[in-house]
C-alpha cells in the first residue's frame, strides 16, 4: 500500500521541476492537493530545508505571490525543535487566543468562514534573526495572523526613520543589507520609484 504525499513534499516536486521558472501562489496550491496551509510549507521548505525560494520579498521584478526557486541547491537551515511540552505550556499560559488578534481556539476564522480558528507557535523574536524555540521566545498566534491575513504585524517605517536605523547599524550589517539590496535591484547606480 502507497502512502500519499504530503502537500510539502507536492509543493517541493512543482518547485523542482519548476527551477528557475516563475510561479503563481495559486499553481503552487494546486500542486499542493488544495492544501489551505500552502504558504506555511513553502516557508518551512525555505526556512527549516534551506530552499532558495525567492518572493518579491527578496526581488523587485517579482510581483505579490510570485514565486521563484533559482537552484536545487539549499542553504544551511535551522529546525524547529518544539516539544509537545512546551506547545502545551505555550498555549496554555497565553490562555488558548492568539497573541497578535485575540482569536480563541475554536472560534470561526474571521478570513474563512467555513473552519475555526487553529492555534500553532510563532516565534517574537524570528529564528532566522537568533530566536530560539524556548517557552519565553514562543506565543500563541492563529493560522491567520501566523499567515500574515490579518495584516497585524508592525507598520513600516518610514523613510527617515528607517534611514536611521541604517545608520546606527554596524558596518557589517551596513554591507548585509548593500548585499540583499543589490541582490534584489540589480546593481543599477539608481533604483525607479515604483
Amino acid at each position: 500500500m502507497s502512502r500519499r504525499k504530503s502537500s510539502k513534499r507536492l509543493i517541493l516536486e512543482f518547485f523542482l521541476a519548476n527551477i528557475g521558472k516563475v510561479v503563481e501562489s495559486r499553481e503552487i496550491q494546486a500542486a499542493s492537493g488544495g492544501a489551505v496551509e500552502w504558504a506555511r510549507r513553502v516557508r518551512e521548505l525555505r526556512n527549516e530545508e534551506g530552499y532558495q525560494i525567492l518572493s518579491h520579498k527578496d526581488r523587485a521584478d517579482l510581483k505579490p505571490n510570485q514565486y521563484l526557486l533559482e537552484t536545487d541547491k539549499r542553504l544551511p537551515a535551522f529546525k524547529r525543535n518544539i516539544s509537545k511540552e512546551t506547545r502545551a505550556w505555550v498555549l496554555e499560559r497565553n490562555g488558548y487566543t492568539c497573541q497578535m488578534c485575540g482569536a480563541a481556539a475554536g472560534d470561526i476564522d474571521p478570513f474563512v468562514p467555513n473552519r475555526t480558528v487553529r492555534l500553532t507557535m510563532g516565534h517574537i523574536i524570528d529564528k532566522s534573526k537568533g530566536g530560539d524555540d524556548s517557552p519565553y521566545n514562543l506565543r500563541a498566534v492563529c493560522m491567520s495572523c501566523n499567515e500574515g491575513l490579518a495584516n497585524t504585524g508592525l507598520p513600516k517605517p518610514d523613510r527617515v526613520h528607517l534611514l536611521a536605523q541604517v545608520r546606527r547599524a554596524t558596518i557589517d550589517d551596513q554591507r548585509a543589507l548593500l548585499d540583499w539590496l543589490l541582490k534584489k535591484f540589480g546593481s543599477k547606480n539608481t533604483v525607479d520609484n515604483q
